[in-house]
Protein backbone atom coordinates (compact mmCIF):
# COMPACT_ATOMS: atom_id res chain seq x y z
CA UNK A 1 0.00 0.00 0.00
CA UNK A 2 1.32 3.21 -0.48
CA UNK A 3 1.51 6.14 1.63
CA UNK A 4 -1.17 8.14 0.16
CA UNK A 5 -3.66 5.07 0.60
CA UNK A 6 -1.85 5.36 4.31
CA UNK A 7 -2.81 8.85 4.56
CA UNK A 8 -6.21 8.84 3.15
CA UNK A 9 -7.08 5.86 5.26
CA UNK A 10 -5.75 7.34 8.49
CA UNK A 11 -8.48 7.55 10.89
CA UNK A 12 -9.69 3.66 9.84
CA UNK A 13 -5.46 2.52 10.02
CA UNK A 14 -5.56 4.39 13.39
CA UNK A 15 -6.03 1.38 15.51
CA UNK A 16 -3.50 -1.34 13.75
CA UNK A 17 -1.05 1.30 13.79
CA UNK A 18 -1.49 2.23 17.15
CA UNK A 19 -1.08 -1.69 17.95
CA UNK A 20 2.23 -1.62 16.08
CA UNK A 21 3.38 1.04 18.23
CA UNK A 22 1.93 1.47 21.25
CA UNK A 23 4.29 3.93 22.89
CA UNK A 24 2.78 6.65 21.02
CA UNK A 25 -0.02 8.70 22.65
CA UNK A 26 -3.23 9.47 21.39
CA UNK A 27 -1.65 13.36 20.99
CA UNK A 28 1.08 12.09 19.09
CA UNK A 29 -1.61 10.20 16.84
CA UNK A 30 -3.89 13.46 16.00
CA UNK A 31 -0.32 15.55 15.43
CA UNK A 32 0.72 13.04 12.99
CA UNK A 33 -2.16 12.70 10.73
CA UNK A 34 -1.08 10.13 8.26
CA UNK A 35 1.72 12.19 7.79
CA UNK A 36 4.81 10.17 7.24
CA UNK A 37 7.75 12.38 8.01
CA UNK A 38 6.13 12.92 11.25
CA UNK A 39 5.52 9.47 12.17
CA UNK A 40 8.94 8.78 11.67
CA UNK A 41 9.80 11.93 13.41
CA UNK A 42 7.75 10.82 16.66
CA UNK A 43 8.89 6.89 16.71
CA UNK A 44 12.53 8.33 16.51
CA UNK A 45 11.91 10.20 19.84
CA UNK A 46 9.61 7.66 21.70
CA UNK A 47 11.80 4.57 20.91
CA UNK A 48 15.12 6.10 20.59
CA UNK A 49 16.03 4.90 17.01
CA UNK A 50 17.41 6.51 14.17
CA UNK A 51 15.78 7.98 10.14
CA UNK A 52 16.76 4.66 8.58
CA UNK A 53 15.44 2.34 11.10
CA UNK A 54 11.81 4.53 11.40
CA UNK A 55 11.73 4.41 7.41
CA UNK A 56 12.39 0.54 7.53
CA UNK A 57 9.86 -0.23 9.97
CA UNK A 58 7.29 2.39 8.47
CA UNK A 59 7.98 0.98 5.28
CA UNK A 60 6.94 -2.56 6.95
CA UNK A 61 3.95 -1.43 8.25
CA UNK A 62 2.99 -0.06 4.82
CA UNK A 63 3.75 -3.44 3.13
CA UNK A 64 2.03 -5.51 5.71
CA UNK A 65 -1.09 -3.31 5.17
CA UNK A 66 -0.60 -3.89 1.10
CA UNK A 67 -0.82 -7.63 2.01
CA UNK A 68 -3.54 -7.39 4.48
CA UNK A 69 -6.06 -5.72 1.59
CA UNK A 70 -4.61 -7.22 -1.31
CA UNK A 71 -5.95 -10.62 0.50
CA UNK A 72 -9.27 -9.27 1.80
CA UNK A 73 -9.55 -8.08 -1.95
CA UNK A 74 -9.07 -11.54 -3.36
CA UNK A 75 -11.38 -12.98 -0.66
CA UNK A 76 -13.97 -10.48 -1.84
CA UNK A 77 -13.19 -11.32 -5.56
CA UNK A 78 -13.95 -14.82 -4.77
CA UNK A 79 -17.24 -14.50 -2.89
CA UNK A 80 -18.40 -12.31 -4.96
CA UNK A 81 -17.62 -15.42 -7.62
CA UNK A 82 -19.38 -17.74 -6.28
CA UNK A 83 -23.10 -15.81 -6.27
Amino acid sequence: MNWDRVQGNWKQLKGQIQQKWGKLTDDQFAAINGQREILAGKLQEAYGIGRDEAERQIQDLANSLKDQSEASNAASRALNARH
